[in-house]
């Protein structure tokens, strides 16, 4: 088992995380794959950023300090294939097929978020427990709040990434693959990934183990998501 991946060089505040993605969204086509979920997580920090200034956060110090995590893990699987490395593989397909013609902006979106919720959150969420000697407990409040966020900003994106109903139908694949995608499975399924991972953290071969395996699994859901549908 490689873990060469598994501890990322994070940002160092939610300003820097924000000056990365500005700095993605600039750099890469519009229909570029990683671009596209890229867009996506951009507008889901600034809105973080800006819910974090109006104080909506039960212990905002923390919550940055998940979020930086959090987008560290993104930011160093950019970097990793950027410099000719390889991605987790949570990552890998989209990296893989993020300029394949017959893949939809909405696939794409769905497919990062699919690698971010199901494999980066839980490793980010023990991190910053880690990193400020607290318990899962003490995350629970701000992590329901961003998924209440995260909730209403998927509802969005489906809404612009979708086709116009002049082109989608309910026969189109692509109305019955994103409907097998659940963001609050995934969430639920992250939080219980990250409290299984908190139990074993002082059996590091057995956390690794459980970090690979949710590694792969991650990647292969978003390989489903990535389904060339022409």
């Amino acid at each position: 088992m490689t873990m060469t991946w598994g501890k990322p060089v994070a940002p160092t505040g939610v300003p820097e995380v924000l000056a990365r993605m500005r700095g993605l969204e600039a750099a890469l086509p519009p229909r570029d794959g990683v671009a596209v979920f890229n867009r996506v997580y951009l507008a889901v920090t600034e809105e973080i950023g800006r819910r974090m200034r109006a104080g909506g956060f039960a212990d905002g110090p923390a919550a940055a300090e998940l979020d930086v995590r959090f987008a560290g893990r993104y930011l160093a699987a950019v970097d990793s294939v950027a410099t000719g490395g390889r991605a987790p593989a949570c990552w890998r397909p989209l990296f893989q097929l993020r300029g394949h013609p017959a893949v939809r902006p909405l696939q794409f979106a769905l497919a990062g978020i699919n690698a971010h919720i199901g494999h980066d959150l839980a490793l980010a969420l023990t991190d910053t427990c880690r990193a400020l000697g607290t318990e899962p407990t003490a995350l629970e409040g701000d992590f329901d709040r961003i998924g209440g966020l995260l909730a209403a900003m998927e509802g969005r994106i489906r809404e612009e990434l979708m086709p116009g109903p002049d082109v989608l139908d309910v026969a189109d694949p692509l109305t019955h693959l994103v409907g097998a995608w659940s963001l609050d499975a995934a969430r639920g399924a992250a939080w219980a990934s990250f409290r299984a991972l908190w139990a074993v953290r002082t059996l590091p071969d057995v956390a690794e183990e459980l970090t690979d395996r949710l590694d792969s699994g991650v990647g292969l859901v978003g390989r489903c998501l990535l389904t060339p549908l022409g």
